[in-house]
């Protein structure tokens, strides 16, 4: 893992979360919980660079979410091995299963969270805020579609902490 200023980051935004999807975890290398997450952004906010990203209460990476500092972003290669991996890890929950052995993936701790070996771009990012989203937030009422329900999620912004690519 060799570690970039985030001036240095290449990426594109709307491939690498709208279409390909990355694991979100928080925790760390004694306790942690990782899942697929597919809805989030990049920006500058509060006078960081940061990220935004969306859970819903009933992820049981919430509760890690919730107790820990820290959480991290891991992006993979287009690779059909890592598709597999980020459909199981959407659709297992930790609560069930040992994702750690399930996924196959390694676990390495960084800035206090944990990001996986076989990524190619991890970032690790501080909380800042957690800000409820629901439909008395909602402006344009089509959002409704994809709450059937009524399952709301939370807004998470991080500051970057460090990103590391591989």
């Amino acid at each position: 893992m060799k570690k970039i200023d985030y001036t240095r980051l290449e990426l594109n935004p709307f491939s690498s979360i709208g279409e390909d999807d990355f694991l979100l975890t928080s925790g760390n290398k004694d306790s942690w919980n990782t899942m697929t997450a597919g809805w989030g952004g990049f920006g500058y906010i509060w006078n960081h660079p940061a990220v935004f990203v969306f859970v819903r209460e009933s992820r049981y990476t919430m509760e890690f979410l919730d107790r820990n500092d820290f959480f991290s972003l891991s992006f993979f290669p287009p690779e059909e091995k890592y598709r597999h991996v980020l459909s199981t890890a959407g659709t297992k929950s930790g609560k069930t299963f040992d994702k750690m052995n399930l996924l196959g993936l390694t676990p390495v701790e960084a800035d206090g969270t944990i990001v996986f070996e076989q990524a190619n771009l991890m970032l690790t990012c501080k909380k800042a805020a957690k800000i409820p989203i629901g439909k008395e937030t909602f402006i344009d009422s089509g959002i409704m579609n994809n709450y059937p329900q009524g399952d709301w999620h939370y807004c998470f912004v991080g500051f970057i902490e460090s990103i590391f690519v591989n």
